[in-house]
């Protein structure tokens, strides 16, 4: 019994160990592929709470010192298309976008924004990380330390975007129930 007891012991072990090394294999690419995945979740969740917002509420500003809900959305566009430009060295496309414009055009170039990091990011891998780029203020900056602001703005503008819209009484896209 002891013996048995032994071997199923030595059994489960080996099962955990062979699991937990399969596990533990390395990720190729690990920094930007986190990036291009959570450009698939932030690009779903941001264009859905810009076409949540009611079109007469883009002019909508929590305090007169903040910016328009409006602004926002140019403000994530502009950064979209400069961060993914730097970061994958292609060439920003040409959006001319007023935070007066009407939600229409706004979401528009939303949407394209988030195509363009798409397309742009394809291609990025890890191994040129520790290059440097010239990113706001003509600041140098690591390719890596752009992917990580990439990702750090769209948790910053999607948490704003939430905010503005609860503050006109709309749930954000993930404060959805889940669908029956």
């Amino acid at each position: 019994m002891k013996l048995t007891g032994s071997l199923i012991l030595l059994a489960l072990v080996a099962a955990v160990a062979a699991y937990a090394q399969e596990g533990s294999a390395p990720v190729a690419n690990p920094v930007s592929a986190t990036v291009k995945t959570q450009l698939t979740r932030f690009s779903k969740n941001m264009v859905a709470a810009a076409e949540s917002m009611p079109a007469d509420k883009y002019g909508f500003k929590p305090t007169p010192e903040m910016n328009s809900f409006g602004h926002l959305v140019m403000h994530i566009v502009q950064s979209n298309n400069l961060l993914c430009s730097k970061i994958s060295g292609t060439t920003a496309p040409d959006s001319k976008l007023a935070d007066t414009d009407g939600k229409d055009k706004l979401v528009a170039g939303l949407k394209a924004s988030f195509e363009f990091c798409s397309s742009a990011l394809a291609n990025v891998d890890d191994s040129k990380l520790g290059e440097s780029l010239v990113l706001f203020g003509n600041r140098p900056a690591s390719r890596a330390a752009a992917l990580i602001g990439l990702s750090d703005g769209w948790n910053d503008h999607y948490g704003a975007e939430a905010i503005y819209l609860r503050l006109n009484g709309i749930l954000p896209p993930t404060a959805q129930p889940a669908p029956k």
